[in-house]
């Protein structure tokens, strides 16, 4: 079935790539590349088979990840949001959830949503705020009980899929202890009010907007059905808030590649060994980066949350995003100043591949991180400011 998942990828890639222009001129989502993703089952990708999705490793949303960013990197982005909540629900054995304290009722409610993403409804991530960025820690907005569920307010921003999500992971911090933070799935609705604020450099297409809530929700989008486990996941599946974006942009990198090849053998610029070099060069780097992602996606299937594991989901964020900035610039320089003009290929996918050291953990918290494990540190409690 997932082999299914990662054919529908490929063959679905020409498509985004067809209208990714368009989008990124206008700003506008890619409202198509959605139905297209809900219509071949890939919103199911990381729901299990039991509750009828695919079931897919770790691995292999990395796979089914690069193949759409080749197609646009604005849509595959969108989805790895998705996937990234859906991925985290179904990882929740019950052994994990024993440990955690997770009520039956929450287990069952984790099912519904679960199965809804299995029948196309798609989630959104609303994490970020202005000032504190992703890090839980430092979140302003907040929630407190209320009769039959609890109320949330405040604001989020690069919210991507804003005013297009069935729902939004919202992350908030307890108005009654400021150290308590939790997580929400809100259904798209009242409460909601999504402020048009991004008119970006790269990712144009992701429509990652403000969004304000002043909601309340039934108890049981309180995800675990116990108040404070965000931050605990958080460091038992760093894998979906850091190395997940990576697969992306490694497909974002070889996209570059592709078009630069496109473009030199249009223009009879192949014959010239410095233009050969800079794509040899580029090739290689993608394919090294598209190997530590693999193999951080590997050891997160065989042993998700080890020390060992997590260095390697920081190596992978941080080299996919420092692969793809430096291939896509050099693609760009090898193809000269006629790949530069708005609506070449090239110029987009260099405005997009210049995101990915940007996306929580920047490639400079990710160096950071490694440097402190290196140093036999503890990377999680001893940089400078929480990671979290």
């Amino acid at each position: 079935m997932t082999l299914h998942a990662l054919e529908a990828a490929r063959r679905l890639a020409p498509r985004l790539a067809a209208r990714a222009a368009e989008h990124d001129r206008d700003g506008s989502f890619p409202v198509e590349d959605f139905r297209d993703l809900r219509e071949a089952g890939l919103f199911g990708l990381m729901v299990p088979t039991e509750l009828g999705g695919a079931g897919a490793t770790f691995a292999e949303y990395a796979a089914v990840a690069t193949e759409l960013a080749r197609g646009n990197g604005a849509t595959a982005l969108v989805f790895n949001m998705h996937a990234s909540v859906t991925g985290a629900l179904g990882a929740v054995t019950e052994e994990l959830a024993e440990a955690l304290g997770v009520p039956d009722g929450a287990l069952a409610a984790r099912d519904r949503l679960l199965t809804a993403a299995a029948q196309g409804s798609w989630y959104a991530v609303a994490m970020s705020e202005r000032g504190a960025g992703a890090r839980l820690s430092q979140l302003s907005t907040v929630y407190e009980p209320v009769d039959g569920g609890y109320h949330l307010k405040g604001s989020k921003t690069f919210c991507s899929g804003a005013g297009h999500a069935d729902g939004y992971l919202v992350a908030a911090r307890s108005a009654a202890d400021q150290s308590v933070v939790s997580q929400f799935l809100v259904p798209a609705g009242d409460g909601l009010t999504v402020e048009p604020t991004w008119d970006s450099l790269g990712m144009r297409a992701t429509s990652s907007h403000d969004l304000h809530l002043d909601v309340t929700v039934p108890a049981d989008r309180l995800l675990g059905g116990v108040e404070g486990l965000a931050l605990v996941v958080a460091q038992l599946m760093p894998h979906w808030l850091v190395a997940s974006y990576a697969a992306v942009y490694v497909g974002v990198a070889r996209a570059a590649v592709d078009a630069a090849a496109e473009h030199l053998n249009a223009r009879n610029l192949a014959g010239l060994p410095a233009v050969r070099s800079r794509l040899g060069r580029a090739d290689a780097d993608v394919a090294a980066a598209h190997l530590v992602v693999a193999e951080a996606a590997r050891r997160v299937d065989e042993a998700p949350g080890d020390a060992e594991t997590n260095r390697w989901v920081w190596r992978a964020k941080l080299l996919a995003g420092t692969t793809a900035a430096d291939v896509a610039a050099s693609m760009l320089e090898a193809a000269g100043t006629s790949a530069t003009r708005r609506g070449h290929p090239l110029e987009r996918l260099y405005r997009d591949a210049r995101c990915g050291s940007l996306h929580p953990a920047t490639s400079d918290v990710c160096a950071d991180w490694l440097g402190i494990a290196a140093l036999g540190g503890d990377p999680d409690r001893d940089g400078s400011v929480p990671r979290w």
